[in-house]
């Protein structure tokens, strides 16, 4: 499984300080962005990385955003390489005034990129995904450039965790029509997002982060995180979307009485695919039928048989879809 990674880190100074930094800056006048209250310097961009200046009149900020999409990461002395690298930009940078401890890991960000064939997969597993409903800790949101049938998306009630699937050809058709440009250049990218259904897990704030790692100082945590990022992905991914394939609720209770040799348990697994669309969400379904004891067993029960509890709708015009781990494990 490959994921693009992207890291936050922030410091926040006094007001002389953060003027002192922020004078040595690669930023002029119009890198200010007016609604966040701060500049950017873009001037490393290539390298994976952007500096925010936050300069608002009740906290300053430096914030560095760290790219990694670029990078291939097996094993221990990678992630040891990577964070080194890092610690010595930012000791470079900053006229070793300051060094990556002196900032807080404050976010972070993995992303799956999944081909599943033709645009029309990307839709239906969507309407899937939102067929999910509310999730245990988790909220459903939304976002603001893209249409309701474009993503699913959830926030997190109070760890600070988000959980987003959003088709990628509409993300790069905003993006182009956001910018008032087309062209070839347009069309090609749009042509190259088709089939491609993005999955990202957000570890928000430090409280996120401590959630996954030990209170330890950034460049352990960084690397422990780095060495961690599927097993973080995957548990995030498993809170959120039941293992298995999709069938309409026919198919999926056909399967379920030849499949499931145990009477009670099969009993429970039925009326928990029923409940689904009735309640309009998973969660919603499991906490009806009252039996949060046995509730472990029976979504284990899904998942050895390879099928998922959430169906699809009649109004979908396939019958059957792939098991979406099955894309991320291969």
């Amino acid at each position: 499984m490959f994921l693009n990674q992207f890291f936050e880190f922030s410091m926040v100074l006094d007001e002389k300080k953060f003027q002192k930094v922020l004078s040595m800056a690669h930023v002029n006048a119009d890198e200010w962005d007016e609604e966040k209250e701060e500049y950017i310097d873009n001037s490393m961009a290539d390298k994976g990385i952007i500096i925010r200046y936050r300069d608002s009149q009740y906290k300053k900020k430096v914030i560095i955003i760290y790219n990694l999409q670029w990078k291939q990461l097996d094993g221990t002395s990678k992630a040891d390489k990577v964070v080194s690298n890092l610690d010595k930009f930012i000791r470079e940078y900053f006229s070793h005034r300051y060094k990556l401890n002196d900032f807080k890991l404050s976010g972070m960000r993995l992303v799956n990129d999944i081909d599943v064939g033709q645009q029309e997969m990307v839709d239906e597993y969507l309407k899937v995904f939102r067929r999910i409903g509310k999730v245990k800790n988790f909220t459903v949101a939304e976002l603001e450039n893209l249409e309701k049938k474009q993503y699913f998306y959830l926030r997190g009630n109070s760890n600070s965790i988000m959980f987003l699937a959003y088709s990628m050809e509409a993300v790069i058709k905003g993006y182009y029509e956001e910018k008032g440009t087309g062209g070839k250049k347009a069309k090609t990218a749009v042509r190259e997002a088709e089939g491609s259904l993005r999955l990202e897990v957000r570890l928000d704030k430090p409280k996120a982060i401590r959630i996954y790692t030990e209170d330890i100082d950034t460049a352990e945590c960084m690397k422990e995180l780095l060495e961690e990022r599927q097993n973080v992905f995957m548990d995030v991914l498993s809170q959120v979307v039941p293992f298995g394939s999709v069938y309409k609720k026919d198919k999926a209770m056909e399967i379920i009485q030849k499949e499931v040799e145990d009477s009670v348990l099969r009993r429970k697994m039925m009326r928990l695919v029923m409940l689904i669309p009735e309640k309009k969400s998973l969660y919603l379904a499991q906490k009806t039928m009252s039996c949060s004891r046995d509730m472990d067993k029976i979504m284990k029960g899904f998942a050895k048989i390879n099928l998922s509890p959430v169906t699809l709708s009649k109004r979908q015009d396939v019958k059957w879809l792939e098991n979406i781990y099955a894309y991320i494990l291969q």
